[in-house]
């Protein structure tokens, strides 16, 4: 009887002990101003679930249904209240977000800036890096590829005008280029997009390559040269990556995709934030994560990883 007591309190341990573990697990807080739905966003969420599966930690993933930026703003101030043990913020409007970040830094949450907001402003406000691209250099490496093609007429498709990093991809891509490069202004939706992509090359028949700034636009893009007979004259290339996108390369039908590597900034930030939280242990410099350009040569081995929402 003593051995069947002993037995059911060891087994009562058993039960209990992730239960403590977990409710003494640390606790991360992603605030973006991009959906989990999106294909560039959903790659972020499997970074940091993968992170938070392997260390025992419990995360969150918060954003707008749409970009928002007093619905971020909402968010960010709801996520700062819960007292999490390390935020996880991008920041693609200064004014609206940055003096939520320094009230969180002044309450004691540690901060990491991803994909939007650069090194500058994270260490501006307090944050302990930023991981992420130079929105800006990597828009002038792809103007300068363009320009290598022996191209000088292109057109920027902006899915998010007023998003800083996107802006900023546009303003690089027409600098690199060495040549003005207009904006098109495009929206989420896939069909208005292509509609507003057709028109500007029906209106200009001169363009000789369509970047776009995101997987939002590179599909639509690749529709509206495919309808409107222009495949092989007109070129495209597209910032992130998708198994779309990645195939429309290897079929060379778009240059190059440009890859942030944005998994890494799902998962970094879970681990740091736990290895800060039982170590004290800090990372002390930024974490680049890209550009990289997936070329044709590049593109055939990476579309199974798209495929599996890393890459």
């Amino acid at each position: 009887m003593k051995f069947l007591r002993k037995l059911s309190m060891l087994a009562a341990a058993c039960i209990m002990a992730p239960a403590i573990a977990q409710a003494d697990a640390t606790r991360v807080v992603f605030v973006t101003h991009g959906q989990a739905a999106d294909q560039y966003w959903s790659v972020v969420k499997h970074g940091m679930d993968d992170a938070a599966k392997a260390m025992g930690v419990n995360a969150e993933y918060l954003a707008p249904e749409t970009f928002d930026m007093p619905a971020m703003q909402k968010l960010l101030d709801a996520a700062i209240a819960s007292k999490p043990d390390g935020l996880v913020v991008s920041i693609p409007d200064e004014g609206a977000l940055g003096p939520l970040v320094e009230s969180a830094v002044k309450a004691g949450i540690p901060v990491i800036v991803i994909d939007s907001g650069g090194s500058e402003l994270s260490r501006k406000l307090g944050a302990l890096l930023y991981m992420g691209q130079s929105e800006y250099d990597a828009g002038v490496a792809a103007g300068q590829k363009v320009k290598a093609l022996g191209l000088t007429k292109a057109v920027c498709v902006n899915h998010e005008v007023g998003n800083v990093s996107l802006d900023d991809r546009c303003r690089g891509f027409g600098d690199g280029l060495g040549a003005e490069v207009p904006v098109l202004q495009g929206v989420m939706d896939p069909t208005e997009m292509k509609g507003r992509i057709a028109a500007h090359l029906q209106k200009n028949p001169d363009t000789q390559f369509v970047l776009t700034v995101g997987s939002a636009g590179a599909d639509p893009a690749l529709a509206a040269v495919d309808e409107a007979g222009l495949t092989g004259k007109v070129k495209t290339g597209t910032f992130d990556l998708s198994p779309t996108i990645l195939q429309a390369v290897v079929d060379g039908k778009m240059e190059w995709g440009i890859d942030a590597q944005q998994y890494l900034m799902g998962y970094i930030p879970v681990v740091a934030f736990d290895l800060l939280k039982r170590y004290k242990l800090a990372p002390i410099a930024d974490y680049p994560t890209g550009p990289g350009f997936v070329g044709k040569a590049e593109a055939a081995s990476v579309i199974e990883l798209a495929k599996q929402g890393v890459r």
